[in-house]
């Protein structure tokens, strides 16, 4: 056996002290508290609800910061699931018509962006927010909506999509009876379709319309749509179920992303707008037995994934909502669309609108969610602390700054403290480049920095 080499002999030295772990004193880190620093400017927001009776009260939900909820009409917002939820995501939130303290929400948006997060089922609040219950439905993955019964607290519909990577069973429509002690599967279509819409008949809550959506991410695509798609019906409270994806006038060939809407002031009249070669905003004005499109505007029905929701007015059977990239009214059933009404900032997933009072309402887009008294002619503003960060890094300034790119908004730095103890929205900058890219200081600079875009 040849003896080894003093070049090997300090190779193999420093091989074995590669791999001895680092000591550290871990009371280093024990010490170290979270501190918020901001910036005070709103992320993505899929869920809003609010009540008929409150009209100071609203909730929102973030896609990566649980629960807000104001008592001033959306001047002042606070968080109020951080100390009991296990999930950041929000799909859906629903406050009981019959009783404002009870409040349900399902937790995994269903815009499946590719950083979407799953979330982990339901919870139940029975104090308007004080305090939370989980109530099942862990293995949900994405809920997308909400239905509770208008005079029964206890009695509510959850539309689950299920996980955004891949099948799942914990999938369709479920039915509790008893506040989500318990729950039913009551409409599947298997294990790769989940629903993803829901609307209620408020004049006779045991008519039930589901929208179902076959989608799946992965690391390099977005699949949307298959037979597991469609649009189906209950009379019975969901007992059964009767499919209406291929009546008359509904769109053939590959069906894809449904959303769904009954209107008040009349509910023979039912909105979809859906996603299909030959897609677009239908209307039915006989329950659903027959469809006519109404409307076949791109700009209603682009990048549906992200989008496809449509929402009646609740007094005038003529206008009808729809949610895209810009906010579209139309108030001549459905025939034309005008983006009249413009919130602070657009990507636009979430509206809820009083049932006795069209005027009053609240938005959720990719900038927060913002309440409108005047049927949005003008809006309270998005400075909820709920902003999604790409990337984030720290400078060599003193105080040292942080940087981060803000999903569907500008790349943002600012210090990590002043010497007035707060940070002040004045103190943040851009740095240029855009929301999805990376942020580069010199350290022997900091005035220099590099930032990227798409690609």
């Amino acid at each position: 056996m040849r003896p080894l080499s003093l070049g090997a002999l300090v190779l193999v030295a420093a091989t074995a002290a590669a791999q001895a772990p680092v000591p550290y004193d871990s009371t280093l880190f024990g010490a170290l508290r979270w501190r918020e620093i901001g910036p005070f400017r709103g992320g993505r927001v899929t869920a809003v609800a609010g009540h008929a009776h409150q009209p100071s009260v609203y909730y929102f939900g973030a896609t990566g910061g649980g629960v807000w909820k104001t008592v001033d009409g959306g001047m002042n917002w606070t968080p109020v699931s951080d100390s009991a939820f296990r999930s950041g995501s929000i799909g859906a939130i629903a406050v009981a018509p019959s009783d404002p303290n009870v409040v349900y929400v399902g937790t995994g948006e269903t815009p499946l962006r590719g950083n979407t997060s799953p979330g982990d089922g339901m919870y139940r609040s029975t104090d308007a927010g004080k305090s939370w219950t989980h109530i099942g439905l862990r293995d949900a993955g994405q809920i997308g909506d909400i239905e509770v019964h208008p005079a029964d607290a206890d009695l509510v519909y959850v539309a689950v999509l299920g996980h955004a990577f891949g099948p799942n069973p914990t999938r369709g429509v479920f039915r509790s009876k008893d506040g989500g002690r318990t729950w039913e599967k009551v409409l599947f279509r298997s294990d790769s379709a989940g629903a993803v819409d829901l609307a209620m008949d408020p004049t006779n809550p045991r008519v039930i319309y589901a929208a179902f959506w076959q989608a799946q991410r992965g690391p390099w695509f977005l699949s949307s749509g298959g037979p597991g798609s469609g649009l189906w019906k209950t009379t019975d409270g969901g007992d059964t179920w009767t499919e209406l994806t291929r009546n008359p006038g509904m769109p053939g060939g590959v069906i894809g992303k449904i959303g769904v809407a009954v209107s008040p002031a009349d509910p023979e009249r039912v909105w979809a707008i859906v996603e299909a070669e030959e897609g677009g905003v239908f209307r039915s004005d006989d329950a659903g037995r027959t469809w006519r499109r109404t409307n076949d505007d791109r700009n209603l029905r682009q990048r549906a994934w992200y989008y496809t929701h449509i929402h009646a007015d609740p007094k005038d059977p003529e206008t009808v909502y729809v949610l895209n990239v810009q906010f579209w009214k139309s108030v001549d059933g459905g025939r034309t669309f005008q983006a009249s009404i413009r919130p602070p900032h657009g990507d636009h997933h979430a509206l809820w609108i009083a049932p006795d009072d069209p005027n009053r309402m609240i938005n959720g887009n990719d900038g927060g969610a913002n309440v409108s008294f005047n049927g949005g002619a003008t809006w309270t503003e998005q400075d909820q602390a709920t902003a999604q960060f790409y990337h984030v890094i720290t400078t060599a300034d003193f105080p040292y700054h942080v940087c981060g790119a803000q999903q569907d908004n500008s790349t943002i730095c600012g210090p990590h403290r002043t010497s007035s103890g707060g940070i002040r929205w004045t103190d943040w900058y851009e740095v240029g480049g855009c929301e999805s890219g990376y942020i580069a200081v010199r350290s022997d600079d900091p005035a220099v920095s590099f930032a990227g875009c798409y690609g």
